[in-house]
């Protein structure tokens, strides 16, 4: 719900903007005391600060041209974004990670918020060594119409789940599960041998069906939109959701985990309460650095499916994707940071001080993995990659992952929830079609395994 107001709020503002006359003439570039042209980035992102503050110092005592000034804005970022922009206060370039909660790239695009890479950046050898650009320019994602407005180069994995070895020890678990009737027995037989001590799985306040069970769908060939023939799809997901949903009526779950925050639940991870707990790469550095595991051994296996084979691709975060506003007066220096931003020194320590994986093949063959500790878990596997974005639509009552998730957690009428799932979701598609707010994605020759390599159609009906 967030995200869609979120969306909302961004497309009125942008509607002021354009009758206003937009922001062509705006830009918050200036000259430093030195007579440096100053490039202004915005990001997000707190965990990686004394990293890019290094390195962004690094840059500054050796350009006799260009000074970086970075500025960390974590509340409300996307809505930020377009205000500085109205406003003409908006910086050069500004981070944003692969589905960034809020942010519709379309909706920028559309209102002429954003410069497309260059062809001189996007065929410069480095720049595609280091971040295999070539291979991760994905529609609705960081390209619209297959023009790319930003790159990204490092990767947040797909989901994992995370276990306490010495609970399932305790329960005589001795394989980790491999599908998701053996993940929902394991977490039994661990809250049976915990007897109210300790328990089998946990969740937590937000994006709870996005957080782990979502993955286990996708990599079992289940998704929410059946792109071959540009509809909404909800189907698939009825048979693992009515199997999660023992996770509450065996007493599996972790109790009033379902309403703490994802710190709280990392600490009473790190406590031994609970044995299974699912999450992406982030963790290696919360188990490690947040709150360290130190009293029992933990493990990370991949995503369990329906029957323990990969039939679709599990969601993988590309990270620190830059974008370019069309207020930047000082386009020529802001590349020249982008393409510094996305070097292979900057890349290959970035990776080494274990904030994300490497993206490109070429990366991860020169970084020196023995110094990303636990991070080297969670090392890509085939199945995982994007999803072209599918048609953002105004829906009537929950999104489907809210609507999906309140079924596992009260046992009520999965077929139901379905049903008035895909009726919504088509109806608010052929809606928004008919009135020309979105077009109707198509790929033909659509691959679960491989979801960027069709063809993508729009369709205006």
């Amino acid at each position: 719900m967030r995200k869609i107001i979120s969306i909302m709020m961004i497309m009125l503002v942008l509607v002021g903007a354009v009758y206003a006359g937009g922001s062509s003439d705006k830009s918050a570039s200036s000259q430093s005391q030195s007579g440096k042209t100053v490039v202004n980035i915005w990001t997000n992102d707190r965990h990686d600060a004394e990293y890019l503050n290094e390195k962004i110092a690094e840059f500054n005592a050796s350009n006799q041209d260009i000074e970086i000034k970075m500025t960390t804005v974590v509340e409300d970022y996307p809505n930020m974004l377009v205000m500085s922009y109205t406003s003409g206060n908006a910086p050069d370039l500004f981070y944003m990670n692969a589905r960034g909660t809020g942010f519709d790239l379309k909706t920028f695009v559309d209102a002429g918020m954003l410069v497309p890479y260059p062809d001189s950046l996007l065929n410069d050898p480095d720049f595609e060594k280091v971040t295999d650009a070539s291979k991760h320019i994905v529609e609705g994602i960081n390209a619209i119409n297959g023009v790319p407005y930003a790159i990204f180069s490092v990767l947040r994995s797909g989901t994992r789940m995370i276990y306490n070895m010495d609970l399932l020890e305790q329960a005589g678990i001795t394989e980790l599960p491999a599908t998701l009737q053996e993940l929902v027995d394991t977490a039994a037989a661990v809250t049976a041998a915990g007897n109210g001590n300790f328990y089998g799985i946990a969740t937590c306040s937000s994006a709870q069906f996005e957080r782990w069970l979502e993955g286990i769908c996708n990599k079992s060939g289940i998704y929410h939109y059946d792109y071959k023939n540009g509809r909404f799809d909800f189907s698939g997901y009825a048979e693992p959701i009515k199997l999660a949903q023992k996770f509450f009526s065996d007493g599996s779950m972790f109790p009033g985990s379902n309403t703490q925050g994802v710190d709280a639940m990392r600490a009473q991870f790190a406590n031994g309460t609970f044995a299974i707990w699912g999450n992406a790469s982030q963790e290696a550095g919360v188990f490690t650095d947040q709150f360290p595991i130190t009293e029992f051994e933990w493990a990370v296996g991949e995503l369990p499916s329906m029957d323990g084979n990969a039939y679709g691709t599990v969601d993988s975060r590309p990270q620190k994707g830059l974008h370019m506003f069309s207020s930047c007066k000082n386009q020529d220096a802001a590349w020249e940071v982008v393409k510094y931003l996305n070097s292979e020194d900057f890349v290959k320590g970035y990776v080494e001080h274990g904030y994300a994986l490497p993206l490109s093949e070429y990366m991860a063959s020169v970084v020196d993995m023995s110094k990303i500790g636990r991070l080297a878990d969670f090392a890509s596997v085939s199945y995982e990659g994007l999803y072209p974005a599918v048609p953002s639509v105004s829906v009537a009552g929950d999104p489907y992952a809210v609507a999906l998730w309140n079924v596992v957690v009260s046992g009520g009428d999965v077929d139901k929830v379905i049903a008035d799932l895909n009726k919504s979701y088509n109806e608010a598609l052929d809606r928004d079609v008919k009135i020309g707010k979105v077009k109707r994605l198509v790929i033909k020759d659509f691959n679960p395994l491989d979801p960027t390599a069709g063809t993508a159609e729009y369709l205006d009906k």
